[in-house]
């Protein structure tokens, strides 16, 4: 969705902002405090943050619902994007613990990497949706691989399913849990960028990015279908 440059200078859409991220928020915890968890891999996670480093988290934008809320109040910082659409969705995600560097791919995209790279350096995690904010989806684009140069810290990559949910009808075929839905996360094995990484390297590393998280949906599935 495409708004003119200055929607701020709009009282009304300020405040419609402001009130779709409050209703938005309080909806988006109900529901996701209700999801029953399955875990694998939150060594990684603890590891990384015990060896003094901090991870970039990177996952696929269509589990960016049940993502939000599994990673709450860990000061997790995010871009979204510098339209009306990125200022709700900044609201929401803020009220969850979040962190919010304004840019997207298309905008402010050099802008809100340097504001990552500062915050990592100030000890804040960062993440990632690999084929946000328009996709294609399922395409690892190369943000989070940059930004692992640029900072020296890991790519930990991870995985959502849940057993039921509604599947929205958008680019990314969003999932939205049911209440009380047994939700499954794996985590991958942290993934390094050498600081000198060269463009061929950073392309190799999209590449293993990108097959990762598609392991990981895999073994996600198979969580989930594990009655152990």
């Amino acid at each position: 969705m495409s708004e003119a440059p200055d929607w701020r200078s709009s009282t009304a859409k300020r405040l419609q902002a402001k009130v779709i991220s409050i209703v938005g928020y309080r909806l988006a915890a109900l529901l996701t405090s209700t999801l029953r968890w399955r875990s694998e891999g939150d060594d990684h996670y603890d590891a990384v943050v015990s060896s003094g480093r901090q991870p970039i988290m990177a996952f696929w934008h269509g589990r960016i619902l049940p993502a939000t809320y599994y990673f709450r109040r860990r000061n997790i910082v995010v871009i979204t994007s510098e339209n009306f659409d990125g200022e709700w969705i900044a609201g929401i995600i803020e009220r969850f613990g979040y962190g919010t560097a304004r840019g997207s791919t298309s905008r402010g995209a050099k802008r809100a990497l340097l504001r990552l790279k500062r915050d990592m350096a100030a000890g804040k995690p960062a993440a990632f949706t690999l084929d946000g904010p328009r996709g294609p989806a399922r395409v690892a684009q190369p943000g989070a691989v940059w930004l692992a140069k640029a900072t020296g810290n890991p790519i930990l990559a991870f995985h959502i399913e849940a057993d039921r949910y509604w599947t929205a009808n958008s680019w990314d075929r969003t999932q939205i849990p049911k209440p009380y839905a047994t939700a499954a996360i794996a985590i991958g094995e942290p993934l390094t960028v050498a600081s000198d990484a060269d463009e061929a390297e950073i392309e190799r590393a999209r590449q293993t990015l990108e097959q990762r998280l598609h392991e990981l949906e895999t073994r996600t599935r198979s969580m989930i279908e594990s009655r152990d």
